[in-house]
C-alpha cells in the first residue's frame, strides 16, 4: 500500500518582493516534505501566489501598471524563490490560472446549490491590507485612525451589496470537529485561540465584493467578485485537479495532511476553510499548523521599521544551507523567533564549522591517510555498537516529525553530533596504528555515524548533505530512512571520494 503525504505553504500575497517570513514558511514545509520522501512517502508539496483582491489592485495602480502584468512580475519573484531556497515542491499555483478559477467557481456553485449562500447588504470594517472583515470589538482607534487590534492594519467602513456564506450555521459543527480532532490545529495555543473565537459566536461572512473588479467573477453575476479568502483557500484543491474528484491526485492526496501557515492567517484556515469544505461535503484537511513570526530583536519585521532581513541577501553572503539550518534550529517552531546576522554567524561557527563540518573533515582526512581513502573492514566492540544504535530508533525520529516538533528533531541531531565527535576523540585512532583492526573499526564506525547523521540532516541542508553522501557513493535518490537501522551499510573497499571544506568559520 502506497503512503501519500500532501503538504502546503500559504500561497503568498505578491504585493511586494519576498521576505524572510515567506522564506521561513517555505523552508519549514520543504523540511517536512523531504523527510517524508526519504521515509518512503509519495509527497505532493504545493506552494504558490494569491493574486486577487483590492490590495493587489491598489499596488498595481500605485506602480501605474496593468494588474495582471504587475502580478506576473511579482509572482515570478516568488516562483524564482522556490529555486533559490532549493524547494522540492511538486507544483506552484497562481490564483490567476484558469484551473484555479474553475475550481473556485465550482466550489461557489456547490455552496450555492447547498443553500449556504444568500444575498444581502454588508456594512462593517474592512482591512485592505489584511483582506479581512472585523467586528466592532476587534477595532481600536490609534492616532486618529481606526485599526485592527490584532494586526494594527488600517480599516475602512464598507457598505455594499454582498453575497454571504452562512458561517453562523457552522459554529456548533466546527466546535464538534475541533473536539473530535484534537490535533487539527497546532500548536495548542493556536487551537485554544480558535476555539475561543468560535465559542464567542460566528457571524455570517461576506464572500463577495462590488467596489473593485480584480478577482474571480461570481458565477452568473458579473457585478461581484469572489472574496479573496474563499478564492485563495481553494488553491489547495485546485492543484489536485478539483472539481474532478475522481482523478488520482485528488483521491490520493486529499484531505491535505498539513497546511503550514503563519499565525496571522490562522482564522481563515482553521475556521473559514473547514466550514467552506464541510458545507460543500468535502473532507477538511487533517492539520493546520500556525507558526509564529520572524522577529528582528523583539519586533516583527516590517518595511516601515527598516528591520527586514532580505533572505536573498543573507543567502548570497552566508549560503542557503546555513540559513536553512539556522532557521530550523534557532526558531522555536510555533513561537515567534528572533533572528539576526550575529546569531546566524555564531550558529555557523559553532554548529556547522566546529561541530558537523569538523567531524566530517577530521574523519575523512584520517581515512585518507590511514585507510588509503577506502572504506575499511571492521569488527565492532560494545562502545561502537552503543553509539551506532543510538541512531536507529526510527519510530522516535518519526514522532518528532509527525508532531511537527522540529526543535526536538534538531536537538536529537546535535546531541548525536556531539556524541560522535566525543567517540572519535575518546577512541583515539591515531594511537592505534599498531592495531590496524581497531583503527579500521573506529574509522568505519565514525563514517557510519556521519552517514546516519547526514541522512537526518538531508531535509535541513539538502545541498550540503548530498555532497557528503556522494563522498560515500550514495546518491540522493537512494536515501532511505530505514537505512539508519543498518550499522553495516558501507561496503568494504569502496572508494571514499574527496570532500571539500563544507563550512568556513566566520572571523
Amino acid at each position: 500500500m502506497s503512503k501519500n503525504f500532501y503538504i502546503t505553504t500559504p500561497i503568498y500575497y505578491p504585493s511586494a518582493k519576498p521576505h524572510m517570513g515567506h522564506a521561513y514558511s517555505s523552508i519549514v514545509a520543504d523540511f517536512f516534505a523531504r523527510f517524508k520522501k526519504i521515509d518512503g512517502y509519495s509527497v505532493f508539496f504545493l506552494t504558490g501566489t494569491d493574486e486577487h483582491g483590492l490590495k493587489i489592485q491598489r499596488a498595481a495602480e500605485k506602480q501605474k501598471m496593468d494588474t495582471k502584468t504587475f502580478c506576473d512580475e511579482i509572482s515570478k519573484t516568488f516562483e524564482n524563490l522556490t529555486d533559490t531556497l532549493n524547494l522540492s515542491n511538486t507544483d506552484f499555483i497562481r490564483t490567476t490560472e484558469n484551473r484555479h478559477i474553475r475550481s473556485v467557481q465550482n466550489l461557489w456553485n456547490i455552496l450555492d446549490k447547498n443553500n449556504e449562500i444568500y444575498q444581502s447588504k454588508y456594512s462593517g470594517w474592512y482591512s485592505v491590507s489584511d483582506e479581512a472583515f472585523y467586528n466592532e470589538e476587534e477595532i481600536e482607534e490609534k492616532e486618529g485612525k481606526k485599526v485592527s487590534v490584532s494586526s494594527g492594519s488600517s480599516v475602512e467602513w464598507v457598505e455594499e451589496e454582498s453575497f454571504f456564506f452562512k458561517l453562523s450555521k457552522w459554529q456548533k459543527p466546527l466546535l464538534e470537529f475541533y473536539d473530535n480532532n484534537k490535533n487539527f490545529i497546532l500548536p495548542e495555543s493556536r487551537r485554544n485561540e480558535v476555539i475561543s473565537f468560535v465559542k464567542g459566536g460566528l457571524k455570517d461572512l461576506s464572500i463577495s465584493r462590488k467596489t473593485f473588479s480584480w478577482g474571480i467573477k461570481v458565477p452568473n453575476n458579473e457585478n461581484h467578485v469572489v472574496y479573496v479568502w474563499l478564492d485563495a483557500l481553494t488553491n489547495y484543491l485546485s492543484s489536485l485537479k478539483y472539481p474532478n474528484e475522481d482523478n488520482d491526485l485528488f483521491k490520493n492526496f486529499w484531505p491535505a495532511d498539513l497546511h503550514i501557515i503563519g499565525k496571522d492567517i490562522l482564522r481563515f484556515h482553521a475556521v473559514y476553510w473547514p466550514a467552506f469544505l464541510m458545507a460543500a461535503n468535502i473532507a477538511p484537511p487533517k492539520r493546520v499548523y500556525g507558526h509564529g513570526w520572524i522577529l528582528s530583536g523583539e519586533e516583527k519585521m516590517s518595511k516601515s521599521k527598516g528591520n527586514i532581513l532580505d533572505p536573498l541577501e543573507i543567502i548570497n553572503i552566508y549560503g542557503l544551507d546555513s540559513l536553512r539550518y539556522y532557521l530550523l534550529k534557532e526558531v522555536s517552531f510555533g513561537n515567534d523567533g528572533s533572528i539576526s546576522e550575529e546569531k546566524l554567524e555564531n550558529c555557523i561557527n559553532s554548529d556547522l564549522a566546529n561541530n558537523f563540518g569538523n567531524l566530517c573533515q577530521r574523519v575523512l582526512s584520517f581515512a585518507e591517510k590511514n585507510c588509503s581513502s577506502f572504506i575499511p573492514d571492521h569488527k565492532f566492540n560494545n562502545d561502537d555498537l552503543i553509539i551506532l544504535n543510538s541512531i536507529t530508533d526510527i519510530d522516535k525520529i518519526r514522532s518528532f516529525i509527525d508532531n511537527q516538533d522540529i526543535n526536538r528533531y534538531m536537538g536529537f541531531i546535535i546531541d548525536r553530533l556531539f556524541a560522535s565527535n566525543k567517540y572519535f576523540n575518546d577512541q583515539e585512532p591515531w594511537k592505534k596504528k599498531d592495531d590496524k583492526q581497531r583503527l579500521n573499526t573506529i574509522v568505519y564506525t565514525a563514517i557510519e555515524l556521519i552517514r546516519k547523521i547526514t541522512i537526518l540532516l538531508y531535509p535541513v541542508m539538502p545541498e550540503t548533505t548530498v555532497k557528503i553522501l556522494n563522498s560515500f557513493n550514495i546518491h540522493e535518490d537512494e536515501l532511505n530512512l530505514t537505512s539508519l537501522q543498518n550499522n553495516e551499510s558501507l561496503k568494504k573497499n569502496d572508494k571514499i571520494n574527496k570532500l571539500d571544506i563544507l563550512f568556513k568559520k566566520i572571523q
